[in-house]
């Protein structure tokens, strides 16, 4: 009897129960459950899910009255709306309908390597592109799995059978870390649109293929699977970067799926950081706080180096006061800033984290203190940021720091600064693909409205300027 699943619990003797814990997170929605049913329908259809679509009161009501399982993966979908409706996440769990098949959360049953295949078809054919698109970011998939997940993905790693064919040796790894690196720069410089598609092309056709090879040894096969989770890190991040988050979502999830089964705790706080980096820009503010924790947690940051912990902690400011908890991120920002001391030349550093130092540092304080409400604050760490930049290696980064340093001047009033500041923010995006860089300008140009009535010329100049700029930057 201790193996039974919530579901079966319910059932004694052939006597069905109510299932209590569906009914009060129904409740607590105040929905009824036709306006449910109406939701639960639009959030399969947004995953090509027709049957789904189609459900009716009568369903919910049977699932709750005599707690009867759903089939299939009406279990995931429910629990999706249910999450999207309340602003956290709900798991099959709280519902009550677990079963070995549902007890993981939403997005981690698949196979890394079957995940990653699925993306690849994804990227070459519009119809399945447009379908991954259409499925949407999901706060339900923010729920990460239990402990036991990872340590099942480490073990499944090191016991992947060896396939026939060309060897994969220590040259090939070298190989597709400096590709990766050169993407990383790339992106660093030019914004997630350049390359994106050669990135996930290279991803989901050269390296896949390579995971699934045969390999020289353990090391050559862990330091693979990390490679191809910084890359699909990459390619979640230049998405999340052009504001196709429901794709990026994805890539994350894989690339966590792999730096799981190369046993690489540091790789895997890394990509939660982005994780919950993208949860706080979405407005998922609890969310942020838990994948920020989670990043933080046992050997993630233990064998992580001074300088990626720092980026950790630094982001983990931001949930915080994203979510309004104003202490602790002060507390947070402080341990950032003390790892980024510590860290020095000698460190082994990942080639993943050469982009975070000082001024990155700087520009997400500032970002933390303008969530607080500090401005005075919030505008000398987004100048100290500028200064400190090599603006030629990290154009994309530069550019939204001089645009939200432009608007915090505009919020307290300071509008002929805040027109110099964009002004050069404008200049800086020349040869920047970038949805944050573009949302930054639509972003200066509400600012700039109420400015321009009152007919003030370097605003109206700004406005041409950037119109003509969003113009170009949707061609």
């Amino acid at each position: 009897m201790m193996n039974e699943t919530p579901a079966e619990r319910r059932q004694v003797r052939g006597v069905a129960r109510r299932n209590d814990q569906l009914a009060a997170v129904i409740a607590e929605t105040d929905l009824s459950y036709a306006q449910l049913a109406q939701a639960v329908g639009r959030v399969a259809a947004e995953s090509g899910n027709h049957r789904l679509a189609s459900v009716g009161r009568s369903h919910i009501a049977h699932w709750v009255a005599d707690g009867s399982m759903p089939s299939g993966d009406a279990p995931t979908v429910l629990a999706e709306t249910l999450s999207r409706r309340l602003g956290r996440v709900v798991t099959v769990d709280e519902l009550g309908m677990s079963t070995p098949q549902t007890s993981t959360p939403l997005g981690w049953t698949a196979d890394t390597l079957t995940t990653l295949a699925d993306l690849g078809r994804g990227n070459v054919d519009i119809e399945r592109r447009s379908v991954l698109r259409a499925a949407g970011y999901s706060v339900a998939a923010l729920a990460l799995p239990p402990d036991s997940w990872w340590e099942a993905k480490a073990r499944q790693g090191t016991s992947r059978a060896s396939r026939a064919g060309r060897l994969i040796g220590t040259g090939d790894l070298e190989a597709i870390r400096e590709t990766v690196q050169m993407f990383t720069q790339i992106d660093q410089r030019r914004g997630g649109g350049h390359a994106r598609s050669a990135v996930t092309q290279y991803l989901t056709t050269d390296v896949a293929s390579m995971l699934r090879a045969a390999h020289a040894s353990q090391d050559v096969r862990r330091g693979l699977f990390s490679t191809a989770g910084e890359l699909a890190y990459l390619s979640g991040w230049m998405a999340f970067d052009a504001h196709d988050h429901a794709i990026a979502q994805k890539y994350f999830t894989v690339a966590t799926q792999l730096a799981a089964e190369a046993d690489d705790p540091p790789l895997q706080g890394h990509i939660l950081r982005a994780m919950a980096h993208q949860a706080v820009d979405l407005g998922h503010s609890r969310q942020a706080v838990r994948l920020a924790k989670a990043s933080l947690a046992g050997r993630r940051s233990v064998l992580a180096s001074s300088r990626e912990r720092a980026l950790f902690e630094v982001v983990h400011a931001r949930a915080l006061a994203a979510d309004h908890q104003g202490p602790a991120a002060a507390r947070a920002l402080v341990r950032a800033e003390s790892n980024l001391h510590a860290a020095t030349v000698g460190d082994n550093e990942p080639g993943r984290i050469f982009f975070f130092a000082e001024a990155s540092l700087a520009h997400e304080t500032a970002c933390t203190l303008r969530d607080l409400g500090d401005l005075d604050g919030a505008t000398d760490q987004f100048r100290r940021s500028v200064q400190l930049r090599e603006a030629a290696n990290f154009r994309r980064t530069h550019a939204v720091t001089l645009g939200y340093l432009g608007a915090v001047q505009a919020r307290q009033g300071a509008v002929e600064e805040a027109c110099a500041t964009w002004s050069t923010a404008l200049e800086a995006m020349d040869g920047v693909q970038s949805g944050r860089t573009r949302q930054t300008v639509v972003d200066m140009r509400s600012a700039l409205s109420p400015f321009r009535a009152r007919r003030i010329t370097a605003a109206d100049e700004l406005d041409r300027r950037a119109a003509r700029y969003l113009a170009s930057a949707a061609r």
